[in-house]
């Protein structure tokens, strides 16, 4: 009888994920996952409750390389935020573009919407707080509430600009995908652009407007 395997999260990561690659599926189930790999089913919820959270955990392993090669790059730690997102999306689209048949297969359009914002769950958590790590420029309204909910629409903006680019990427048939570069570049520039022009201030102005009926009130 064949010894069974050492299952680490790495080995079932690049197992699934070239059973995907190969089959044009998902595996049935994890108890047949296991047989065909060699290894405990029990093994497999060591590491992961579900196939879904293992294909979140992929998404996130993308994240983390990104932000690893970051870190290693002496420049990258002088660049301001526009330059450091800016990088961050250079250089994540690159790993995507790697992995692209996977990403494509999982993110098809014609799979479930709902199945595919659940794969890039654990992705938004850590790219949201990546955001906010960034030492962004805002305009100082000096009330917490506010500052909050300031911080927030730059994060959840953030993300929808890195879903629009993931939309882009994967309709992208230019070579080397340099229109997805392309359209990279002028979307974060542009969203930093907008930070402190006088739509935003407006939009805030009405927030304070806002806020301060509303402590009237109470």
């Amino acid at each position: 009888m064949a010894t069974k395997k050492k299952v680490t999260e790495k080995f079932l990561v690049s197992t699934y994920m070239n059973h995907v690659l190969q089959h044009n599926e998902a595996p049935r189930t994890v108890f047949n996952f296991a047989k065909e790999n060699n290894f405990d089913e029990h093994s497999f919820y060591e590491h992961f409750g579900s196939f879904e959270a293992l294909e979140q955990k992929i998404f996130t392993s993308f994240f983390e390389q990104t932000h690893q090669l970051l870190e290693k790059n002496k420049d990258y730690q002088d660049f301001d935020a526009r330059n450091q997102l800016l990088s961050f999306h250079y250089t994540f689209f690159e790993l995507l573009t790697a992995n692209r048949s996977y990403v494509v297969y999982v993110l098809d359009a014609k799979k479930s919407m709902l199945k595919s914002v659940k794969s890039l769950r654990g992705l938004r958590k850590v790219f949201m707080a990546y955001v906010e790590s960034l030492d962004i420029e805002t305009l100082d309204i000096k009330n917490k509430e506010l500052e909050r909910f300031q911080s927030k629409t730059l994060q959840e903006g953030a993300w929808l600009q890195l879903l629009l680019t993931l939309k882009f990427w994967l309709d992208d048939d230019s070579a080397s995908f340099e229109k997805t570069d392309i359209f990279i570049e002028k979307s974060v520039n542009t969203s930093f652009d907008l930070i402190l022009t006088q739509p935003l201030k407006s939009v805030m102005d009405l927030g304070k407007f806002l806020y301060k009926e509303k402590m009237h009130m109470n």
